[in-house]
């Protein structure tokens, strides 16, 4: 939780977090008096930092319970429609955006404070910095705006904005971020607003705290139809489905189109749409019992470097391909993933018996996205293309590397 909320530098991948976390749950609702107020189910993230001034949120900002099969989900919609005595509930769906929860207060429509989940009742203040975030509006427009409205959303950065700006870290010599989401943290969470401001960062809304000197609507889709009409940023796809069946056809939607999108998901959200049903069904320690998180499968995981092998192709173009122990990600099996070059197997210096990331999006080949560090591990020597494959694999003519390309290839007797 530290490396991960406080450092935005995980060492494990999400599925790995997931499945610790998911143990550890096991474990306590096994033996419930090993269960102590420290634990990290007692709690939604961690502690926060010294150098941003800390704030109390208005309401408690939980976090989710998480289905991770279409059995989960479907034991979901039946606790809930025991627990309400319905044959059928209504729930409002949205994504999952993968970035940062924050929550906005607005006083007389106006922003006057901004602050991070934290340990979901504290977080940190960050109002100047999300100030800087040209989608969160300064001053609400529109009638009917409460005297107080305490706005909860994720923080965001999109794909292209998140490529941009490694690609500017890579051009200053600066360590590149990993992934949007520790990007997004990692800019909100900036001492100085300016740098911040030079970030592409985006906000959607997905939900309220305390309202007070106003009115909202009676369900949750409504409600959020009613932040759009304040300028408010909502996400334009949030449905109202039935049932399980109806939780299912959402799921597989974004599911099929997740890649496609111009910004990371990691599942759709499911909430009982009522705020009055919501009200009845309550909450838990850390997550109320009215929504769920239908996460994808893990599109990151970690495994071992078992060897390096090159392939050659109609170009005579020769890849270096890490041979890895079988891990399941992105809906299949992972046995192999590309290096692309010798520049990518020095930048990322991956080498025989390495623990690394492999990460695999939609029919996207998979690739090594970063070596684990393994403290007072010995590792294997550098591996380097030329040296390891002097002559082709294939008809054993000479390689070599043109001066001005990354890519070493067959000289096909050429030469």
């Amino acid at each position: 939780n530290y490396r991960y909320y406080v450092l935005d530098a995980p060492l494990i991948s999400d599925a790995e977090y997931d499945a610790l976390l998911r143990e550890l749950q096991d474990l306590e609702e096994t033996y419930p008096p090993l269960t102590t107020p420290d634990s990290p189910t007692q709690r939604v993230g961690a502690e926060p930092v010294k150098a941003f001034g800390e704030v109390r949120h208005e309401l408690r900002m939980l976090s989710l319970d998480n289905a991770f099969s279409d059995d989960e989900l479907a034991d979901f919609d039946r606790r809930v429609q025991a627990a309400l005595g319905s044959a059928q509930v209504d729930y409002a769906a949205e994504p999952k955006l993968d970035g940062l929860a924050v929550s906005l207060l607005y006083e007389s429509g106006v922003l006057v404070r901004a602050a991070t989940r934290g340990d979901g009742s504290t977080g940190e203040d960050v109002t100047q910095n999300v100030r800087t975030i040209a989608s969160v509006p300064l001053k609400l427009e529109g009638s009917g705006v409460p005297d107080i409205l305490e706005v909860r959303g994720e923080v965001y950065l999109s794909h292209a904005g998140f490529h941009e700006l490694n690609r500017q870290a890579g051009a200053q010599g600066q360590k590149l971020f990993v992934n949007p989401r520790n990007a997004a943290a990692g800019s909100l969470r900036q001492l100085d607003p300016a740098i911040t401001a030079r970030r592409p960062l985006d906000m959607y809304c997905y939900g309220v705290g305390k309202v007070t000197g106003g009115k909202l609507p009676v369900t949750h889709s409504e409600v959020m139809a009613q932040l759009a009409g304040w300028r408010l940023r909502v996400y334009d796809d949030i449905r109202v489905v039935q049932g399980y069946s109806g939780c299912r056809a959402y799921y597989r939607h974004y599911e099929k189109i997740r890649d496609d999108l111009p910004f990371e998901i990691d599942g759709v959200v499911f909430k009982v749409d009522r705020l009055d049903l919501q009200d009845e069904l309550g909450h838990v320690s850390r997550a109320p019992r009215w929504a769920i998180a239908r996460k994808f499968p893990a599109q990151e995981c970690a495994t071992r470097v078992l060897g390096i092998d090159v392939q050659v192709g109609r170009t005579g173009a020769l890849t270096p391909v890490a041979r890895l122990e079988p891990v399941f990600v992105g809906g299949v099996t992972v046995t192999n993933a590309t290096l692309h070059n010798q520049d990518e197997i020095d930048r990322k210096d991956v080498r025989m018996g390495d623990t690394v990331i492999v990460r695999r999006a939609g029919d996207v080949i998979p690739e090594v996205v970063r070596v684990v560090p393994k403290k007072g591990r010995r590792r294997g020597p550098a591996y380097n293309i030329l040296a390891t494959h002097p002559v082709c694999p294939v008809c054993g003519s000479r390689v070599h590397q043109a001066a001005d390309e990354a890519v070493v290839r067959c000289s096909g007797g050429l030469f």
